[in-house]
Formats: structure tokens, sequence, C-alpha cells
């Protein structure tokens, strides 16, 4: 590569949005502006350069995040395009933890919708600057007002627009920048041939109503922009600019600008605001982490010369090449053939190459420092969400949210003699993907994949085929239900005792379990023992007994869930008692307790966001109502009525057809877990009675 670029002049950002915004051709556009390609490619003809993968290609829809390197304004890009769908949702996730700043594309006709929302709370976890970018304004029924008032109703962001469109609906003649108060006039389809005029009569009065607006809600975020604007002093472009920065990378605000990028309009000016405004890695605070030997937390500077340490953030299969892990390096210098300690896996590593990523072509550089992102090739042990560091100043860095499943088919291969193959093939696929899980069903002696959504895991098997020529029946997706408790019980008494000839196996455990106060909390273990009834090295025992009895519950061997177990009591033997026998006396007080406390049947509930036309909303709120939906909110957005609702996921398989079906294909919706509810009886009585078949016939 040329020579090094300074580490302020570099960008580490994600293209983040709702399904079909307009993010890989908004990036597509990005590339050629900035010369790393020569002709723009679509979505619709398959040719996007990010989309690369075949399945991408043939759905048009982006499933794995991509990584690309260009340069604009004398600073280095480093973009990461990242699915809207929300069943590759672990794809933004693993994005936003690396990256430093983001774009967040919206959809003038659609506006903000519920993944939008999701990717936006996401963002918000990790502390990450964003720039929104209004698209589409070429589109009927597009509106720059409408959505800017949804982002900040919907989205609570402190926001304003930097640019103003001159758009009516097909219509896009240019952009006016509200900053330099200039207009943007577009000459040429390409985008590239722009003049900048002083702004027209008839768009100036809006024009100055609007940065008035911009200087108001930039004040609440920026102290010395406040100053100047209750003194009504003159305020310049360059301190604008600089306040606008200040702003954005302390998360306090979010430039709105406008455009159409398949119309190669805008885009050069979203490139500038990127450049402006989105921080460079010294900008963002230095990462932390903990020692591994003494848990303390430490922190490393964006510095070259510190220890080395990086992220591996994404794990992908290159035919040529094989693994290539992709790393956020945060702090020192790694060179190509070095050792490197994996802290996670507590092994040393030797990486072979280090290559930048471009899409899914690779350009090999022979170091790679602080700031950087990059793939290494070589790494055994390493997984999504290791950290890779100098094994002289080890750290462990925090890993990513991983969510969890929703939806469950088995799978088993068609031939016998593929079964190892099966289990190999499933083995990488864990390996790159966090929010896929994989467990044995001894009951029904299936193999269970569970994952975001039907289409995550047809996706998965798709790839099977294409990649590995395995072939695979699948059972119909089921959905991944769990148990909790409705009541608090106390003193619940397992006691194993088991005496074989020679020594025996002696546990004896009192515990109390307790609803928790939230959904989502899971398992909560607390020791409460009090003058040793039992000895502190089976404490962890106890532990692990609570731990492995909750993956299986009491109604349908689902995983129990959301409670706390409080140990209060038990007794030892000093010659029996043993790890084993306090698992077991553990497993069999919970079992007990949770038939004591009511288990009960939980659902993951969708929310749902659909449009249709006005004449088809009878019938698609009528269907959903057999659906078990509840009505959120009724609204309208252009020539479409909007309904958003909250689904049991059980309901909702196969419903694109149906709504297909119900709209002449006209309606469109998606939908994304919302949350964990209470089955009623008649549905867990179903629930029950089918396990119960599934098992029977197994036997």
């Amino acid at each position: 590569m040329a020579e090094k670029v300074p580490l302020k002049d570099f960008r580490n950002f994600g293209i983040i949005a709702h399904i079909d915004a307009g993010k890989t051709t908004t990036t597509e556009r990005i590339l050629f502006y900035a010369g790393v390609i020569h002709k723009m490619g679509t979505v619709d003809e398959g040719n996007a350069t990010m989309d690369w993968m075949a399945q991408e290609q043939e759905r048009g829809i982006t499933i794995t995040s991509a990584n690309t390197t260009c340069s604009w304004n004398d600073k280095q890009l480093n973009i990461i395009d990242t699915p809207g769908h929300v069943d590759f949702t672990i794809e933004v996730e693993r994005s936003l933890k690396v990256l430093d700043g983001a774009v967040v594309v919206l959809c003038a006709t659609s506006g903000v919708q519920s993944q939008t929302e999701t990717v936006w709370r996401q963002a918000d976890r990790y502390g990450v600057p964003r720039l929104a970018f209004i698209n589409k304004l070429d589109r009927l029924g597009a509106s720059f007002d409408r959505v800017l008032g949804e982002i900040l109703d919907r989205l609570g962001a402190n926001a304003a627009a930097i640019q103003m469109p001159n758009a009516h609906e097909e219509h896009f003649e240019g952009i006016v920048d509200l900053i330099t108060m200039k207009y943007h006039l577009y000459k040429d389809d390409k985008g590239e041939q722009i003049e900048i005029l002083d702004i027209p009569a008839d768009l100036k009065e809006k024009a100055e109503e609007m940065r008035h607006t911009l200087i108001e809600r930039l004040s609440d975020a920026d102290d010395s922009i406040m100053e100047k604007f209750l003194e009504e002093k003159e305020i310049t472009v360059e301190e604008l600019k600089a306040a606008i920065r200040r702003a954005v990378i302390a998360a306090k605000f979010l430039p709105v600008l406008c455009g159409t990028a398949l119309r190669n309009k805008g885009v050069q000016l979203v490139l500038n605001a990127v450049t402006d405004y989105l921080p460079s890695p010294l900008d963002v605070p230095p990462i932390t982490g903990l020692d591994p030997a003494t848990g303390d937390e430490i922190t490393r500077a964006t510095d070259p010369d510190a220890p080395f340490s990086g992220l591996v953030f994404k794990v992908a299969t290159d035919p040529y090449v094989g693994k290539l892990f992709y790393t956020r390096v945060y702090s020192g210098t790694l060179n190509a053939g070095e050792q490197v300690y994996n802290s996670s896996e507590q092994k040393k590593e030797r990486l072979s190459k280090i290559v930048v990523m471009h899409s899914n072509k690779q350009e090999i550089v022979p170091t790679v420092s602080a700031g950087e992102i990059v793939a290494l090739v070589g790494l055994k042990e390493a997984k999504s969400g290791s950290t890779v560091c100098d094994a002289d100043n080890k750290i462990v860095l925090e890993n990513m949210k991983i969510p969890e499943p929703v939806v469950s088919m088995s799978i088993e291969p068609k031939t016998k003699a593929d079964q190892d193959k099966l289990g190999l093939t499933l083995r990488k696929f864990l390996d790159e993907d966090p929010s896929l899980r994989v467990n044995y069903d001894h009951e029904t002696a299936q193999t269970i994949i569970s994952g975001m959504g039907e289409l995550h895991l047809e996706i998965i098997i798709d790839r099977m085929k294409r990649e590995f020529n395995l072939d695979c029946d699948i059972g119909r997706p089921q959905v991944a239900y769990k148990e909790t408790i409705t009541q608090p019980v106390k003193n619940i008494v397992g006691k194993f005792i088991s005496q074989t000839g020679g020594r025996g196996q002696y546990g004896h455990v009192v515990i109390d379990i307790m609803p928790a106060e939230e959904r989502g909390a899971g398992v909560v273990f607390v020791d409460k023992i009090k003058g040793g009834s039992i000895p502190r090295e089976f404490i962890s025992s106890v532990e692990k007994g609570i731990r492995a009895g909750a993956l299986t519950g009491v109604l349908a061997s689902y995983p129990s869930t959301d409670y706390t177990v409080t140990l209060v009591d038990g007794t030892y033997h000093d010659v029996d008692s043993s790890d084993i026998a306090f698992q077991i006396a553990a497993k069999m007080a919970l079992k007990e307790g949770l038939v004591a406390a009511k288990s009960v049947f939980i659902e993951p509930i969708m929310d749902i966001e659909l449009a249709a036309p006005e004449e088809f909303m009878g019938a698609v709120l009528g269907d959903l109502n057999t659906r078990r939906a509840k009505i959120v909110e009724l609204g309208s957005r252009a020539n479409l009525k909007t309904a958003r609702c909250e689904v049991p996921l059980s309901e909702m398989f196969n419903y694109a057809n149906a709504l297909r079906s119900l709209t002449q294909g006209r309606a469109s919706f998606s939908m994304e877990p919302a949350f964990y509810d209470i089955v009623p009886k008649y549905i867990a009585d179903k629930i029950i009675g089918e396990r119960e078949t599934v098992s029977g016939k197994k036997k």
C-alpha cells in the first residue's frame, strides 16, 4: 500500500438501516465516486459490489456485512455495509461494536421503520456517533419533512437538517447546503457535474428557516453555539462545522442529509459529511478491557506504539485462503508472520497474512496498526468475539451482545454417510455466526438448529448445499418456547444419596426460587450459605447443577429462564459428598421447585409493521386478529394505511404468502423480536400434546 495514513485521517464507519432503505446502493455510489469501481452496479441486477454472495444476488438483500476501503478528501474510509433484515441482526451488532461512526439511511417514503429503531438502539448501546441520510427522495410519496419529524419523534434524536432537497417526487433538481447556504444543482445522470449556485429565490425563505432550526438544535448540544445564538451574533461556516463535529462525536446531535443514491444525487455530500463530522479513531475514548490475571480494568490508548490489542468481530470462510478473521485493531502494531496471544482462549497463535478487504477480494499488507480494520489469516482457535493481543501485555476486550434465537428446525442428512459431514459443517457455521445455535434433542433423536428467523435458517441450509454439497431433510420451523415461573417458592429440598458398595454419593441442598422482575434476566444464582453447611468447593457444583437443570424445563423440556435461585441451606458428608452428587441434588431441587412455582410457557412476541392500500386494510386486520395480534397503532403514510402490532411468532410462519394473497401483492411488512410473554393455556396444552406425540413416536 501507499505510505501510512495518519490516524487522525481514518474514518471507520458503517451504513445501517431498515431493509430496502438503500444501504448497498449508497455504498456502491460511494465506491464509484471514490474511484474504487468504474461502473455502478445495482441491487436489482445483482451486480452490486458489496452483495457478493450468490444468495444476496438472487434475493436482492444483504445477508452478510461486507468491508471495503477507499479514500475521500485525503481521508481513508473503512466502510462496512450491513444487512437490514432482522434475521441477520448479529451482522449489525458486531459491526457497530468495532466502528467509530455510522450513517443511518432512511427511505423518504417509508421513514423510520421497525428495524431502523432496532439499529438505532444497537448504535446507542455502543455509543456510536451518527449521521442520517434520507434517501429515495425521487420516489412517489417521498417527504423529507415527514421523515425528519419521525426521526425526532420515534428515535428521540436531537436532529436537524444540514441540507434541504429541491425535489418534487420524481423531479429531483438539487440540494441546498444549509451550512454554506449554497445550492448544488445536478446537471447529469451520473451526478458528477454539479454547479454550485446561490440559493434560488423560491427556496430562500424555507432555507433560512431551516438554518435557524439547525443552529437552535445545535445550541442544545454545544455551549459555544448557544452563547452566540443567545447573543444573536453571526456564526461563521467554520464555527458551525466545528460545532457540528464536536456535537456528533459526543453523540449529542444528528445531522440529517438528503438525496437519492439510485439517481446519483447527494452521495458526494454524504462523503463530505463523513470526513467532516464523524470521528477518527483518536476522537473516540480509548478501549478498556480486563486483565485476565487479576480481573482489573485496564485501558489501551489508540497508539501504534502501545502494546498490541484487537477484537476479532467476524469469522468468514474463503475458498482459497481458508478462514478470514475480521479484526479491529485498537492499539499497537502487528506484522505478518508474528505471534499473537488469544486471551479469550488463552492460547498463542501465529498469523500468516494480513489482508485489507474489498468486499470479497483481498489486498495483502505487511503490517497493521491502531485504528485499522483488517482480516487476519492463519489463526486456529479464534472465534467471533475473541481478543488477540501482545503475549506480554494481556487484555480481554468486552464481547458483543449476542441475540437469543427465536426459531428452530430439525435437520437430518439424507444419507448416513453425511452424518459426520453435517457435524463438521455446522461447526464451521457456528464459528462464523454466533447467533446460530445447534443442539441434539435426545428425546426425538434429532439435531436442532436455532436462529433469528426463517430466512436466517433458510440461508444456512442453502449454503450447506452450495458450499459443502450437503443435502438435508428439514423439519418445519419451531418456535423457541421457554418456561418460567409465576410465583415464589421457599425451602425446596434436593437430596441425592446413592450407596452401591464402596464409597457412596451424598448431596443435599435447600433452595428458594423467585420470579425475575423483568423478562430477559435469565437464571440468576445467589449463594446465601452460612456457617459452612456446604463447603465452598461444592457451591460451584450446585450452581453448575442449577444451570444444567434450567436447560430442560418441567412442562415439555423447553429451557426455563427468568428466575433467581438462592441456595439457603444443605448438608454434606465428609467421605461421600462429591461434585457430581451436589450437581444432581441441585437438579432435583430445581425440578421440584419449578413444579411448585407453577411453571408456564413463554413465547417470543414479534413487533410487526405493515403498510397496505386502504381497500385491503380491513381484510389484513381481520387476518391479524385470527393470529392473536394486539394492534398497537394505526396510521397512514403517503397513499397507504399502516399498522403496528404485536403478534406471537408461532402465528407468523409463512405470513408473507398470506399477506400477498390478501392484498394482491400490494402490501409489505417487517417484523422483529420484541419480548417474551405468557402463552395462553389452550395453546400451552397443545404444545405439550405435540411434544409428547413426537417423543412417543421416536421412542
